[in-house]
């Protein structure tokens, strides 16, 4: 089962208030997702990130699981949800994006305009996919074509390929109630006609997902019956009730696509509609913005998606950009920073914006990370004990931070949703950008 309710509007914005329903509950909306990308959320146990952070879902990353354990070991596990252990609602990207990072024929990859050199490019993916690339693997390589991509692994440099059917069948293994299709992701600094490419790449392939994720919903709809229609053999009384539509298929994935276009909005609008046209469950909005453009492009494609599904942004998780976004229609959001920047000695706070706890002024600041916060790092630790910590470099430290930052974030939204459904939008809004 899977709906989108909308139960609050802001007039004259795109904002709403909403419910998404899932298999393994529901999701209210604006929501932040936190990404765990190889079925775990770095240096937090699931039952952290459930009381501690007060997630609703975790998003986890397609293209790495695939590499390690593998999809194999996944059903071998039962699926995602029981091999984390985690019981609520969870999201898998395509893997395009990581496929694409590294990629020779693509260049430079990252979500922000600006990245420059191959370096660069290495430094972005590592960023964006939460992980540290392998020196066993080389030199990565990335070739797409109308059918697909094949490019190397970060673990060990071996050859694989993706293709759209091949990216669904991951997905559907792996387990998740909310899966994404393959798309291309143009470089930052590509120009008109190669984004346009890109849109059409994604488009055609978009097309094909739908055909094989409903394939795979038809098949695992007949096994059901069929193990039902067996049990019920030694059960006559069950023959009576048992039809199709009570027969409830696993996974019962909802499939969004993907909106691309980079910075030209003409190419956002035509994609947005080509892509809204089709019976998609939801909608992700990927590819890559301008710095001081991303809640615009927002804007332009949500004004041209369905209102009545759901619209992920991907890949976008500073604070000011996760307001900005709910602004222009975006219901939920996945990003790796707040756990990235946290490992690496960074806070955020609502009056004093970024901190770095590796600076010497935080040495004898006998102070809450952020005295405005109710997390658990914050009601029980000061930011003299977490410098000492990064300093000393024990691994409490990640922890501590990597809370704090979640929950700042998590509940930075879910602040949001309730200004929406009181009508306090705007005093919300300003009372963030401008304290």
């Amino acid at each position: 089962m899977f709906t989108f309710t909308i139960t609050a509007k802001v007039p004259g914005t795109l904002a709403r208030a909403g419910i998404i329903e899932t298999p393994h509950g529901k999701i209210e909306t604006p929501a932040f997702i936190p990404v765990g990308t190889k079925a775990t959320v770095k240096s937090l146990t699931p039952e952290q990130l459930r009381d501690l952070v007060g997630a609703q879902a975790t998003l986890v990353n397609t293209y790495h699981l695939y590499l390690q354990p593998g999809t194999d070991i996944l059903k071998k596990a039962g699926g995602l949800h029981k091999m984390m252990n985690w019981s609520g609602p969870t999201f898998t990207d395509s893997g395009g994006f990581q496929a694409f990072s590294l990629g020779a024929d693509h260049g430079r990859r990252s979500k922000i305009a600006g990245a420059h050199s191959r370096e660069q490019a290495a430094a972005d993916f590592s960023r964006s996919a939460d992980v540290e690339i392998s020196p066993n693997a080389q030199t990565p390589f990335a070739r797409v074509d109308d059918d697909g991509v094949d490019f190397k692994s970060v673990i060990d440099g071996s050859a694989h390929r993706f293709t759209t059917e091949t990216s669904i069948d991951i997905q559907h293994a792996i387990g998740a109630d909310i899966i994404f299709v393959l798309d291309e992701c143009a470089a930052p600094d590509a120009d008109h006609a190669a984004q346009k490419k890109a849109i059409e790449r994604t488009a055609l392939w978009a097309a094909r997902c739908l055909v094989r994720h409903q394939e795979l919903k038809e098949e695992k709809n007949s096994r059901k019956l069929s193990e039902a229609a067996k049990a019920a053999e030694n059960e006559p009384h069950r023959q009576q009730t048992m039809t199709a539509s009570s027969v409830e298929a696993f996974p019962p994935s909802a499939l969004y696509g993907i909106v691309q276009g980079g910075r030209y909005e003409d190419l956002r609008k035509e994609s947005a509609r080509t892509i809204g046209a089709m019976d998609f469950d939801g909608f992700g909005i990927g590819g890559t913005f301008e710095k001081g453009d991303m809640a615009t492009a927002v804007g332009w494609v949500c004004a041209e998606l369905p209102e009545h599904k759901p619209r992920h942004l991907l890949g976008i998780g500073e604070p000011i950009d996760l307001i900005l976004g709910i602004e222009n229609g975006a219901d939920t959001f996945d990003c790796v920073a707040p756990t990235r920047i946290a490992r690496n000695g960074s806070v955020y706070t609502r009056n004093q914006g970024r901190l770095n706890l590796l600076n010497a002024q935080f040495i004898e600041d006998f102070s809450p990370l952020d005295p405005t916060c109710s997390c658990y790092t914050c009601t029980k630790y000061t930011r003299a004990y977490l410098a000492h910590l990064f300093r000393a470099k024990e691994m409490l430290a990640g922890t501590l931070a990597s809370i704090h930052n979640l929950y700042f974030v998590v509940h930075l939204v879910k602040q949001a949703r309730q200004a929406i459904i009181e009508g306090k939008w705007v005093e919300f809004k300003n009372s963030f950008i401008s304290p």
